[in-house]
């Protein structure tokens, strides 16, 4: 990674003139276009753009470098975030008992291909504190139950504020967020939802593919909101599977799907390809 390299992510209203009227503007402060990809919605007449891009010369601070796009940005009445790419998003991690996309993480973390940081991992259970423990990550317990959700959700944001979390991963936390904590954390919470959405929604939803006889099952990863199952889809995979597979066969199966699918997602998130688009997502894989 060199120095000075940064990520522009923008939408707006489509126009004519946008694409010359951004790079133009890089050009002039001597910065070299590494990636360029863009989009326009046809249904919804939004444009949206990533650049990729290096200060070769000229402004090279972050805030510099705003203040030199923000004629730009206010032309096209455009909603933009500047990045830096050499900064690791901090990441929480939330788990339940199940391990095997939360040691998937660890891994890709461990080994250099995932690059964030993992300051704290939270769980409702207590079953996977040793894993947690063999890379050296802090471990909250936040038991939940009926009558102190709201209080231990407190605790989180707290937490999520205290240490300046960029982004919250459920890997398989097996509990509802609030609506008042996803309004809070709108946009900072990706979960893996072990389905296609927005099929087989809710408890069980391999059990419940057996029992429709389907011959693809996959995963989703979203973001969360107040709508269970329903938020903006991030990225799906699915794998194909045979009349004669048992229900734990395709849990086997789906455990693999949803390692992929959550590491991928996240990949994307932490290199700002994915941008909100209503209840979509433009994702510049």
């Amino acid at each position: 990674m060199f120095e000075n390299e940064f990520i522009l992510t923008l939408s707006c209203q489509d126009r004519i003139g946008i694409v010359a009227a951004v790079t133009g503007m890089l050009a002039t402060n001597g910065m070299n276009i590494l990636e360029l990809s863009q989009f326009s919605d046809p249904s919804t007449q939004q444009f949206f753009m990533r650049l990729d891009f290096r200060v070769e010369s000229g402004p090279s601070s972050e805030d510099q470098i705003c203040e030199a796009f923000k004629p730009v940005a206010e032309k096209f009445g455009m909603s933009f975030e500047l990045h830096d790419k050499n900064y690791r998003p901090k990441v929480l991690i939330m788990v339940s008992k199940l391990s095997h996309c939360f040691n998937d993480l660890l891994h890709r973390h461990k080994n250099g291909t995932l690059p964030i940081e993992i300051p704290a991992v939270v769980s409702n259970h207590e079953d996977l504190e040793e894993m947690a423990s063999w890379y050296n990550l802090p471990f909250y317990h936040f038991p939940i139950t009926q009558k102190n959700k709201i209080e231990q959700e407190k605790k989180l944001f707290k937490l999520v504020q205290d240490l300046e979390i960029d982004l919250i991963v459920l890997a398989r936390y097996m509990q509802i967020i609030s609506e008042d904590l996803c309004k809070k954390l709108h946009g900072k919470i990706i979960n893996i939802h072990h389905s296609f959405l927005p099929s087989f929604k809710g408890a069980k939803p391999y059990h419940q593919a057996y029992e429709r006889g389907v011959k693809v099952i996959g995963a989703t990863a979203h973001y969360v909101t107040a709508d269970l199952d329903e938020g903006p889809i991030i990225d799906q995979e699915t794998i194909r599977v045979r009349h004669d597979h048992t229900p734990k066969q395709l849990v086997q199966l789906g455990c693999d799907v949803e390692c992929l699918v959550l590491a991928r997602a996240l990949k994307y998130q932490v290199e700002q390809r994915v941008i909100l688009n209503n209840n979509k997502t433009v994702v510049f894989s």
